[in-house]
């Protein structure tokens, strides 16, 4: 049974993907949403919902005449790209135990090309955080954070460094983090970014370029992120327009 929450549409949408991870459903045939239902203690229309999302997410596919189904390959896809995650849960999601390593924290100027993104003005205060994301021993993403320091309201300490990005944006600058203007671009790694993630300079890597947008709409930091292609891959589905 779960309880009534804001989010009671999601709740019994991680509740039935749980289960399918798990493999509780007989040769992948979801039940009819009346038993899901049931089971669960809510509406069909909140089933309904629910089964739609995953529909749409490619974890689950409806056959006609036949009943709803396990997408076997939809499975592969571990951190959908559209969703606003931390890298922890990522880690998580492909198997690994995860840990970070605080690099910088420290305050810098910003470039012309960063003030125009964050809306400020060349030479303004930014405050910069670096993370590296570990898989036991192995850095699998370096990320940096850039916030502009006229936000943050509370000193900050080597310690925030360890902190989500919404953490920090809570607890220093009183933002929420609502979502990301991003871009995927393909690399040849430089001598820092490759030493601080353990592999060859000019090693092939992808980068998350990304500016953060808060509950008013306003740029609230510029995020970079470098991945080992060796150890992390990102996967989605593709669909047809209109389908």
């Amino acid at each position: 049974m779960i309880t009534r929450s804001p989010s009671l549409t999601e709740q019994a949408k991680a509740h039935i993907k749980e289960r399918i991870l798990s493999g509780d459903f007989e040769e992948g045939r979801i039940p009819s949403e009346t038993e899901l239902a049931a089971d669960l203690g809510v509406s069909r229309t909140t089933i309904r919902d629910a089964l739609s999302r995953l529909e749409h997410e490619g974890t689950i596919y409806r056959k006609q005449g036949a009943g709803t189904f396990v997408n076997e390959p939809g499975l592969q896809i571990k951190s959908r790209l559209e969703e606003i995650w931390s890298y922890e849960e990522v880690l998580t999601d492909h198997g690994y135990t995860p840990s970070v390593r605080v690099g910088k924290v420290l305050t810098e100027s910003a470039s012309e090309r960063l003030a125009a993104e964050l809306n400020l003005a060349p030479g303004d205060p930014v405050v910069v955080f670096e993370k590296v994301f570990l898989e036991n021993d192995l850095p699998v993403v370096l990320t940096t954070n850039r916030i502009p320091g006229g936000l943050v309201s509370v000193r900050v300490k080597d310690s925030d460094g360890k902190k989500p990005l919404y953490e920090l944006l809570e607890d220093h600058c009183g933002r929420s983090l609502s979502y990301y203007l991003s871009e995927i671009i393909p690399v040849a790694l430089g001598t820092y970014e490759a030493g601080q993630l353990g592999v060859a300079r000019r090693t092939p890597s992808l980068s998350f370029e990304e500016i953060g947008f808060d509950q008013d709409n306003e740029p609230v930091v510029k995020a970079t992120s470098f991945f080992r292609d060796d150890l992390l891959r990102f996967r989605l589905i593709r669909r047809k327009a209109g389908a």
